[in-house]
């Protein structure tokens, strides 16, 4: 993972891949999957999304997993609670109801502290690694996840030589191969969202679609 870089854009308050909203995709496409209530979802590299609150509202548990220890301090704060604390090696496990944050290097989370979780959510976590970092990702994901899963992925797509990342670029044709053999992954939405994106147009990025996969692992 990138500390230094993570670390200084939280500890400048420079986040603005932070979404003041919960995504529209995440919204629509949930309730598909047909998970029960309770069930406990995978949020890597979760920020202070509030999808994760919008996750927590419609009766799941969730199970954030964030670099930063100022995002996991501030999600907590800016719902006005005070979560437990508690030490698990290297992580530190933030825990209020429904919503908990393990805060530490997404590669240092173990089978063990994720074995209850039988849903994935990744919003911001694919698209904001570097691609030499993609697929340690997507391998370390299948390595600790329960065998029955699952989620939805969303992901940007625009020409990355208008601009540099992240959020990267990750084009579908990637996504199947990083799951390949893994999962079931199926496109179920594809949007034009550049009018809605001033900073790639400032960029000069010539088009922007946002992307939502089905993930499902048996």
């Amino acid at each position: 993972m990138q500390h230094e870089f993570w670390q200084s854009r939280w500890a400048r308050n420079e986040i603005g891949f932070h979404q003041q909203s919960v995504n529209p995709g995440l919204q629509r496409h949930w309730p598909t999957l047909g998970l029960p209530e309770e069930s406990q979802v995978l949020v890597p590299l979760c920020g202070k999304s509030l999808d994760m609150l919008w996750l927590a509202q419609w009766g799941y548990r969730v199970l954030g997993i964030e670099l930063a220890e100022r995002a996991a301090v501030d999600f907590f704060a800016e719902l006005g609670v005070a979560p437990r604390i508690t030490e698990e090696g290297a992580l530190r496990r933030y825990s209020y109801e429904r919503l908990e944050i393990l805060q530490g290097d997404f590669f240092d989370v173990t089978a063990e502290q994720v074995a209850g979780c039988s849903a994935l959510y990744d919003r911001a976590a694919l698209i904001a690694l570097p691609s030499d970092l993609r697929a340690d990702y997507a391998v370390h994901l299948q390595g600790i996840l329960p065998d029955q899963v699952r989620g939805l992925l969303v992901t940007l797509e625009y020409p990355q030589v208008e601009m540099d990342g992240p959020p990267f670029a990750v084009l579908a044709d990637e996504v199947h191969e990083l799951f390949a053999g893994h999962w079931d992954v199926k496109e179920v939405e594809r949007l034009d969202v550049l009018a809605d994106n001033p900073k790639f147009l400032k960029r000069g990025v010539s088009h922007l679609d946002e992307v939502v996969f089905a993930l499902r692992r048996d």
